[in-house]
């Protein structure tokens, strides 16, 4: 009984340091935006989804080094499928999403590009270093992209007061970052070790505890932008964390060391593709990602998870 109540007190804690630490990431980076000319947008692709993707990085290259290769790809797939399936339907479920037209013709369109190469790379059922370095230099190639093109183009919803930039505003961003990846990581600790204590399987915990903790970061910080109207962080989060996952987590990992995955892994990642394709589609009608495609993209989301999970089920 005492377990049980550290391992709730664990994921109490880790959810009120994830969302203080959602609201204090969100508002200075968008006051830093603001005051260096860059747009949400790009602070969203960047500095907000590269700190929310540390989670996937820790767990992905701890799988890597100790031989887990499916927990490593399971988790950049399921945390994938998660972000745009589950996280962005449940923000445009909130609120209608607004969509600049570099996201969807630049970014959108790469991402569904990259998702559909890196579920080509696994048809063998595994990952060589090449392949790793090959990932890996395309972000390289996509970050020096975004630097020397400095987008500074708002989307409509983003138009809207914001405080001046202080110099404390990058170390607020710096211990936001912190508390998001703390408060992330004492997540997926707190929910593994409860899922264990009651019984469930390893499997289970790794497609759908582990994937969905990693993700909480993405979570809050995208609702915590929508709500604060700030729609490019929220959008350029989630794509650019899967971005990130995949060119730079997965990349890295199977550079650290080639990988080995299981059927249902080739089979998931490119059930990826479509839902992907969904979500540009989505975000090309009408530059915007309202409710009844939210509610379309989350049901796509959640089924392909619960496919998923049926198939990896134990006979």
């Amino acid at each position: 009984m005492e377990q049980l109540f550290l391992y709730f007190s664990i994921i109490l804690v880790s959810c009120i340091a994830l969302g203080q630490g959602a609201n204090w990431l969100v508002d200075s980076a968008a006051r830093l935006a603001r005051k260096y000319g860059i747009s949400d947008l790009v602070i969203g692709l960047t500095i907000v989804a590269f700190g929310t993707s540390a989670p996937e990085f820790a767990v992905t290259i701890a799988g890597a080094i100790s031989g887990s290769d499916n927990v490593s790809v399971a988790n950049v797939v399921g945390s994938n499928i998660f972000n745009i399936g589950f996280i962005l339907g449940c923000c445009a479920l909130l609120s209608p999403l607004a969509v600049s037209p570099t996201l969807i013709k630049r970014d959108g369109l790469i991402l569904l590009a990259i998702t559909a190469v890196s579920a080509f790379m696994l048809r063998d059922l595994s990952l060589t270093r090449v392949e790793g370095i090959v990932l890996f230099a395309t972000l390289l190639g996509y970050l020096s992209w975004l630097i020397v093109k400095k987008d500074t183009t708002l989307v409509e919803d983003d138009e809207i007061p914001q405080k001046p930039a202080r110099t404390s505003d990058w170390f607020l961003l710096v211990f936001a970052l912190i508390t998001i990846v703390a408060g992330g990581n004492a997540l997926v600790f707190g929910a593994v070790e409860l899922a264990r204590y009651f019984g469930m399987s390893e499997w289970v915990i790794g497609m759908t505890v582990v994937a969905a903790g990693t993700s909480m970061p993405e979570m809050v910080v995208s609702i915590a932008a929508v709500i604060k109207k700030n729609h490019g962080i929220s959008i350029g989060n989630l794509i650019g964390s899967n971005l990130f996952n995949t060119l730079g987590v997965l990349g890295v990992a199977v550079m650290i060391s080639p990988m080995a995955v299981d059927k249902a892994a080739y089979i998931t990642a490119g059930l990826l593709v479509p839902l992907t394709a969904l979500v540009v589609f989505c975000m090309w009608t009408h530059r915007r990602i309202g409710r009844i495609e939210g509610l379309l993209i989350l049901i796509s989301g959640i089924a392909i998870m619960t496919w998923n999970i049926l198939a990896s089920a134990p006979k």
